[in-house]
């Protein structure tokens, strides 16, 4: 079985090559990725628990989704790809800022990212792909915000690395 590839990209998100997703990030070479923030009609977000069997993070609560799309895939169009594949959700993303981060992760592994972030709307059940995700739930900013900050080890690096852009970013749909 052929290992799943990433899209190697400079930090003007210009694509440069590919490389084997384990080894980009042994590597920590800079790569695309996105994540999903869906929130509810009372402005919830719906969270993930990384299932167990995870290469990196594995028992992690984060954000909706995120992956990496594939070379020559739209943004956008893997997001909703892999909405439906991870959470069995079918929605509308509209995308919102990026960002490049790098740090270090469990199993000798590290994040380097230029990570697209992308928001929807969604109130209805999750319906997880087990070797995806194990548990899901909305949670308000506000707690999972007060959670981050006592229990940081509990959430994903993207996430704790985004969480304040998101906030800034929601807050400009709230008042628009």
């Amino acid at each position: 079985m052929e290992e799943d590839q990433v899209v190697l990209v400079n930090e003007l998100d210009e694509v440069i090559g590919t490389m084997g997703k384990l080894r980009a990030h042994k590597e920590g070479a800079l790569h695309r990725a996105f994540s999903v923030f869906l929130f509810d009609e009372q402005g919830r977000l719906l969270m993930q628990r990384r299932a167990p069997g995870k290469y990196h993070s594995a028992g992690l609560w984060t954000n909706t989704c995120c992956s990496h799309p594939r070379l020559n895939e739209a943004v956008a169009e893997a997001a909703r790809r892999r909405l439906k594949e991870e959470m069995g959700i079918e929605a509308e993303l509209v995308p919102r800022f990026s960002f490049i981060y790098r740090a270090a992760l469990d199993n000798e592994l590290q994040e380097h990212e230029l990570d697209h972030v992308l928001f929807g709307s969604y109130s209805g059940p999750a319906r997880p792909a087990p070797q995806e995700a194990d548990d899901w739930k909305f949670v308000h900013p506000a707690a999972l915000e007060a959670d981050m900050n006592a229990n940081p080890k509990r959430y994903t690096v993207w996430l704790r690395e985004c969480w304040a852009r998101v906030l800034e970013e929601r807050g400009k749909l709230t008042v628009a």
